[in-house]
């Protein structure tokens, strides 16, 4: 079914489109099958969360782009189900806190990263990072560990949308800054990361674009104090009160 088709007085109509966009991108070769299971734990947590941004969200995605916009070298990190899920939005944020972008899959072959590629340059990407694989991120084997050096591998702060835990932490241990975005309070990527955005990506990285744009003219004290101000733990524990008892 096309998306045009779907029935938007549905109830759960954006729910339908995020669930269509999966499928379509398995279909496409950009999402792997295990990402199918992923967003469908996501989806569970969206719900719980009432599928809306709670304020604490909101709060961490502007305290992510201070972090970004700071950096010397930011670069967002894609992987399949972020591509199928945000494609356009995810290269606008990039452009906004002028970040690289960077494919990088656990699930790791040279089709789907050229299909990933050729899908956010049709989204508006320039210039997409990842095929040259030159790099690695220490205490991980396999080919998750695969990065460009002159990319993930030479970032000072890196966006991790969707992201599997045991990389988060690799890369916090490269003392790298960790922007992520997960819906679960309680993984261990959001537990790691100097910045938990507990939120949908569908709706966390257009909050991200409009906030950039926002403090575009920041200065670097100003970006300071917009992320020292931010507390991951209380955003987190917020996220916990607002799944157990419904306090958004």
């Amino acid at each position: 079914m096309d998306e045009s088709a779907l029935p938007e007085d549905h109830p759960r109509y954006e729910s339908l489109v995020t669930r269509h966009r999966i499928e379509a991108g398995v279909d496409r070769g950009i999402t792997s099958r295990q990402g199918l299971i992923a967003q469908g734990r996501g989806e569970a947590f969206d719900y719980l969360l009432g599928e809306e941004t709670i304020p604490t969200a909101d709060r961490a995605a502007r305290a992510g782009v201070a972090r970004l916009l700071a950096a010397d070298h930011p670069v967002v990190s894609v992987n399949g189900n972020v591509a199928a899920l945000a494609p356009g939005e995810t290269v606008e944020l990039a452009d906004a806190v002028s970040a690289a972008l960077e494919v990088n899959l656990f699930n790791r072959t040279d089709e789907r990263m050229e299909a990933i590629e050729e899908h956010l340059r049709e989204h508006g990407a320039a210039d997409v990072k990842g095929l040259t694989a030159d790099g690695r991120i220490p205490g991980l084997d396999h080919e998750r560990a695969t990065v460009d050096a002159d990319g993930i591998g030479a970032a000072d702060a890196v966006l991790v949308p969707l992201e599997d835990g045991d990389r988060a932490e690799a890369l916090a241990a490269m003392g790298k800054v960790v922007v992520a975005i997960d819906l679960n309070p309680g993984s261990r990527t959001a537990r790691v990361a100097d910045v938990p955005i507990v939120d949908n990506v569908v709706r966390a990285l257009p909050a991200m674009t409009a906030h950039a744009r926002e403090l575009a003219g920041a200065d670097d004290g100003e970006l300071e104090r917009i992320a020292a101000a931010f507390d991951p733990d209380e955003a987190l524990a917020a996220a916990e009160r607002a799944i157990r008892e419904g306090e958004f």
